[in-house]
């Protein structure tokens, strides 16, 4: 699972760009692409930030401080280096490094989404005592954006639901996943969304995990379900197939870095021990 590394410090103050520690890890940003190594797709800490903003201070990791830094969509990428969206990092840089990639492109994002107040179109301000940009104008706050989302992997016995969501690669099934409404609890969610999707009833959610999610700013909320009722029919909009497997039958999974990926092994192990 995608998971911020245990040494890793949270830590959101100012930061003097002209100023920066020498053994500060960089990341730099073209919108959602990383410059990376175009070799060992490693991190270039790119020392040039020349952009409208400082670089956003993330925290500490290995001892070292760590900024993210955005750059115009026009910045071509140094000899060597490439442009990378983190999705086409998975299992080629390291776990970790990539969590706090992840991390730094919502923060990224939002930044850059937020540079003028949502009230009164004022030029907004970062705050130096927490993670916040303020209009000086009418003191509108705005803090980074976080779109809780249900998954749900629904049983039958030994069997579990999966599903091709129209956007997924050929062959690629998952979990049932989507966005909280205003004023919903993850339990009703879980019930609207299955149900929306692929028009079965399901009971007794069960927690498994949480994971944070940058495409763009998810927070992935896992849990499984039982299967209540109704006639599997996928909706056609978000979900093209579906179908009941077992482990002797499953088709291509979601990546090992994914929650969908863990939640459906643990759900199979489980199963198996019933």
């Amino acid at each position: 699972m995608l998971q911020s590394p245990p040494d890793f410090t949270l830590n959101a103050e100012s930061v003097d760009s002209s100023n920066l520690p020498a053994n500060t890890l960089r990341l730099v940003f073209r919108g959602s692409e990383l410059l990376v190594e175009a070799s060992t797709k490693a991190t270039f800490e790119h020392r040039d930030f020349s952009s409208d903003e400082p670089p956003i201070v993330l925290g500490r990791w290995l001892d070292r401080p760590v900024v993210a830094a955005a750059v115009g969509h026009d910045t071509t990428a140094p000899a060597g280096t490439e442009w990378v969206g983190l999705r086409s990092l998975f299992g080629v840089m390291p776990d970790p490094m990539v969590a706090i990639a992840g991390r730094a492109s919502q923060l990224i994002e939002w930044d850059r989404t937020h540079r003028f107040c949502g009230v009164c179109a004022t030029t907004t301000v970062r705050e130096t005592t927490e993670r916040a940009r303020k209009c000086p104008a009418c003191g509108h706050t705005a803090y980074p954006r976080i779109s809780p989302a249900m998954m749900c992997l629904v049983t039958r016995g030994r069997e579990i639901l999966l599903a091709r969501n129209v956007n997924f690669p050929a062959g690629r099934y998952s979990a049932l996943a989507g966005f909280l409404e205003a004023g919903e609890s993850i339990e009703d969610a879980i019930s609207r969304e299955v149900f929306e999707e692929v028009g079965l009833k399901v009971a007794h959610p069960r927690y498994f995990a949480s994971q944070s999610w940058p495409f763009p700013h998810s927070l992935m909320i896992a849990f499984t379900a039982e299967y209540a009722g109704g006639d599997l029919k996928p909706n056609g909009i978000e979900i093209a197939e579906a179908d009941w497997f077992t482990r002797s039958t499953l088709p291509q999974l979601p990546p090992r870095i994914s929650i969908a990926r863990a939640l459906i092994e643990d759900t199979l192990n489980r199963l198996d021990a019933l």
